[in-house]
């Protein structure tokens, strides 16, 4: 009998998971082994089930799916990550990448891609969903020969740069979130996915770099 892909699926809404688990009962090669609603709670699960792909949300409270990514990539090498989210923009593929996740789906995906996509990383291949790979050769199009030498605060985007000021200025979450008009979860992303560009994994460090940077004063 045909070894079935054991998969665990990480997002922090109970019925994305439930949607995600009924689409994939139809498929005779995978098993869903479990669920988890954080990053924190991914990395338990792996360690207990032992899973060979994780469906790895980005935008989840207590860890966010980057570093929950970038724990899986370290710790347990053998599991592979595919995120599967409801982004496609470059700036949200390349970080998560970055972290070591191999391949990138957006949840508008047809459960043939899904599938399709949960293989292709099984098999130790890459995977990229049409409008994520579109994403990608766009932005690569629009760099300019020298951006490969560019200051590494060129890499955040406009809206990015914005919460960074407000976050190193003291600005809570949900503050953040009423001012830029969007929720505290999507400024809790852009936040993680800046400091990930960055390569910065706590405030005090996010707060010096800011000051080099002249982005605040002394």
């Amino acid at each position: 009998m045909k070894k079935k892909i054991k998969v665990l699926i990480v997002d922090d809404h109970t019925l994305v998971r439930d949607g995600v688990r009924a689409l994939l009962a139809l498929a005779s090669d995978i098993e869903v082994v479990g669920e988890a609603a954080n990053g924190r709670e991914a990395l338990e699960k792996v360690n207990e089930l032992e899973p060979d792909v994780v469906l790895m949300d980005l935008a989840m409270p207590i860890m966010g799916g980057i570093e929950a990514t970038r724990r899986i990539r370290k710790d347990f090498p053998r599991t592979k990550v595919l995120a599967l989210t409801q982004y496609d923009d470059s700036e949200y593929i390349v970080p998560v990448i970055s972290a070591g996740a191999r391949g990138f789906i957006t949840k508008m995906a047809a459960f043939s891609e899904l599938a399709q996509a949960i293989q292709a990383v099984y098999a130790g291949e890459s995977y990229l969903s049409p409008s994520a790979a579109a994403a990608l050769v766009e932005e690569c199009q629009q760099r300019t020969p020298g951006d490969g030498e560019k200051d590494v605060y060129d890499q955040l985007t406009n809206r990015e740069r914005e919460v960074l000021k407000l976050v190193v200025e003291g600005r809570t979450a949900r503050e953040i979130a009423e001012m830029l008009v969007v929720s505290p979860k999507t400024v809790e992303w852009y936040k993680t996915s800046l400091m990930s560009k960055l390569s910065i994994h706590n405030k005090m460090d996010l707060v010096r770099f800011a000051i080099r940077k002249g982005i605040i004063a002394l």
